[in-house]
């Protein structure tokens, strides 16, 4: 078919009219889209996925960190009884004296499968300092399998100026599960750390922070000054003294062993301190072999 002159005129406003309409719908139903709050862009999606799970594996990361870790952390209560048991030495662990008296409590870490435990001084002072026979260190563990066991704690060594100590508990016929041990002096400010111990009595409690300074000057029971100590945001309240510091691999890194409080509420003000574990590395099979330094013998 030929088509004149005059039929091509009336065709092409006809033909830009539904393009503009065309055009028109599109931009439309875009507008629309952007409006509608139950539609999001396929990339909005993506993006809110990822983070979902990224953060379900970092808690997932944190969780089994917890449990590889917390069984090699032990439970120290620190007991005065009102009188000397005529009966067996460890007696007292299953007959304890109504009037016997819990004096602290505190936090420690199972350094090897002998039953050697790490923990601060100032946590069993009393014990370490005993001239009358009455005080007693009870410590609450678990195996390599779970199973909790209740142990007399017996002082092997301690040395005030580094707010060290370690005890010994009869673990025959059971497998222990060591912390495992890293080292301080790589660390830098503001990676991630953790703190498990037993705040106000409150068993395997696990707090989180990060390395909030390094090289820091804290003192020791005996008036010195420890020298290198980790400063973390993690709490550390009473009780969480002598547990470990690990880092985000499960590796001990510091003893929790100090924290500032807030004046007139006992309470942590996220200035805390801990033991660098390389201080512990130097000392703690010195005390293991030979016991505590005669400078610090009572």
């Amino acid at each position: 078919m030929i088509v004149s002159s005059s039929d091509n005129k009336s065709l092409v406003p006809g033909r830009r009219r539904t393009i503009v309409f065309g055009s028109s719908v599109a931009v439309l139903a875009s507008l629309l889209n952007m409006h509608n709050p139950n539609s999001n862009p396929p990339l909005l999606h993506s993006a809110v996925a990822q983070q979902q799970d990224e953060h379900q594996q970092e808690e997932d990361r944190v969780t089994n960190l917890f449990q590889e870790a917390s069984p090699s952390v032990v439970f120290i209560k620190d007991i005065e009884l009102a009188k000397v048991p005529n009966g067996p030495e460890d007696q007292f662990m299953f007959t304890e004296d109504e009037n016997a008296k819990v004096e602290g409590t505190g936090s420690g870490f199972i350094w090897d499968k002998f039953g050697h435990i790490v923990t601060n001084y100032h946590v069993v002072a009393k014990l370490a300092t005993d001239r009358s026979g009455l005080q007693r260190c009870k410590v609450y563990l678990v195996d390599a399998g779970g199973n909790s066991l209740c142990r007399e704690g017996k002082i092997i060594g301690f040395d005030p100026s580094y707010d060290l100590a370690v005890l010994k508990v009869d673990v025959e016929g059971y497998e222990l599960k060591p912390a495992t041990i890293g080292t301080s002096k790589e660390l830098h400010v503001g990676q991630s750390c953790f703190a498990i111990g037993n705040p106000y009595g409150y068993e395997n409690t696990l707090t989180t922070g990060v390395v909030s300074g390094l090289g820091r000057e804290i003192p020791s029971p005996n008036g010195r000054a420890i020298r290198g100590a980790i400063q973390t945001d993690a709490d550390i309240n009473a009780g969480n003294s002598g547990g470990p510091l690990i880092d985000s691999y499960g590796h001990v890194i510091g003893v929790n062993t100090a924290t500032f409080t807030r004046k007139g509420t006992g309470s942590s003000s996220g200035v805390n301190f801990a033991i660098p574990i390389d201080t512990a590395v130097q000392y703690v099979p010195i005390l293991i072999v030979y016991g505590t330094p005669y400078k610090d013998r009572f």
